[in-house]
């Protein structure tokens, strides 16, 4: 996966790694100050619906709707860029196929002027993403596998807050 060769959007899916560094390299920009670069990994565990913990999660395949896929990273980049204009590039980025433990299945990268405005947009942009985008998991764990916990129906890009609660609770001033 190559970023592109001109523009400031990189939207795709794909079945090969997540080329992260080139991610973060592709988003640099002189008149941008800050790069904000999400990578969501595989991990270990997870929780289901009702709290009870996953553990030994062997690996995870993700399957999409694709010729529905970069039109939602799009509606997601054009809210983003209402939200915040003077945004740079936008990356976003998913895997499809089995990944294992500890392998990025999406980025999510922003790049503006300023730091703040730079992590708010990159935390909409995964946030949007996870609500929006018809990308679903399989988990397949030691004793069990099962589609995604934490299954929604898809949302609009325009319905996400700017900001979800955190999962520490509270927001600082």
């Amino acid at each position: 996966m190559q970023p592109p060769v001109d523009g400031n959007s990189w939207l795709g899916l794909t079945d090969q790694v997540l080329p992260v560094g080139a991610v973060y390299d592709w988003c640099l920009q002189p008149q941008c100050g800050a790069v904000v670069l999400f990578s969501g990994t595989v991990r270990d565990h997870a929780a289901d619906d009702e709290g009870v913990m996953r553990d030994q999660v062997q690996y995870l395949t993700y399957e999409a709707y694709d010729e529905q896929v970069v039109p939602a990273f799009q509606a997601i980049e054009r809210e983003l860029r209402t939200r915040w204009p003077h945004t740079g590039r936008v990356a976003l980025l998913h895997r499809t196929g089995r990944l294992e433990l500890m392998e990025s299945s999406v980025i999510a990268a922003v790049s503006s002027p300023h730091r703040p405005e730079a992590f708010e947009a990159a935390r909409f942009a995964i946030d949007a993403l996870k609500a929006g985008a018809p990308i679903w998991k399989h988990e397949v764990w030691a004793d069990g596998a099962d589609w995604g916990t934490g299954a929604h129906p898809i949302q609009a890009p325009s319905s996400v807050p700017s900001a979800m609660p955190s999962l520490g609770g509270g927001v600082r001033s």
